[in-house]
């Protein structure tokens, strides 16, 4: 019992003091704009998230600034892999906040269908995207995801949502092994958020063959 009561102790030691390096190595990487030791960071930041974002609020900081720059080192891990990834092989998950509060569509067992109805910027750009030979869904959670990529088994996806909601996504796909790439809205909230549909288009437009 003792030995099991040492262990426990220096584990929980040693997860407080790799936590401390991720947030310093993380906010350093914050301050600088450049990604230091990512490929120690990504899984750091997976392991130790309780623990990380413990020490930003005891500190102060910002812990959303954490899992902004997750989502950021995410992204750039896949760039090059999502770029290889022929368009008909990849998939985008648009939030069903996005709509219009006055949205005519229906829900159905893949997702909402937009009825290109004008209120709103979906539909538009959801022929840009299908255009290009992606398939996009509206997705009211994440079952439908789920769902979805079990049906149709995309190589990529690039999720669209809040903090939280693209955080988990990315984590998601991980899981999944997929490769998967998000993007923030602009605003949060569950009824007409907004987002940069540049920002969307600039990622679903990576391609190899540039």
């Amino acid at each position: 019992m003792i030995m099991i009561g040492e262990a426990t102790i220096i584990i929980i030691v040693g997860m407080f003091f790799l936590s401390f390096l991720v947030v310093g190595i993380s906010f350093y990487s914050i301050k600088n704009e450049q990604f230091y030791f990512p490929t120690i960071l990504k899984p750091g930041l997976v392991m130790t998230e309780g623990f990380a974002k413990g020490i930003c609020r005891f500190f102060g900081l910002d812990d959303q600034e954490l899992v902004t720059f997750f989502i950021r080192l995410h992204n750039k891990m896949n760039t090059v892999p999502f770029s290889k990834i022929p368009f008909e092989k990849r998939a985008i998950f648009l939030p069903q906040c996005l709509r219009n509060a006055q949205c005519p569509a229906h829900l159905t067992p893949e997702g909402l269908v937009c009825r290109r109805c004008g209120r709103c910027e979906i539909g538009a750009h959801m022929d840009e995207l299908e255009n290009l030979g992606y398939r996009v869904w509206i997705a009211p959670g994440s079952t439908l995801i789920k769902r979805m990529v079990k049906k149709y088994r995309p190589e990529g996806i690039i999720g669209v949502g809040c903090l939280m909601e693209v955080k988990e996504g990315l984590e998601l796909t991980d899981k999944m092994t997929i490769v998967g790439m998000g993007v923030l809205t602009a605003t949060d909230g569950c009824v007409e958020t907004t987002m940069n549909w540049n920002d969307l288009l600039e990622v679903a437009l990576l391609s190899s063959q540039e």
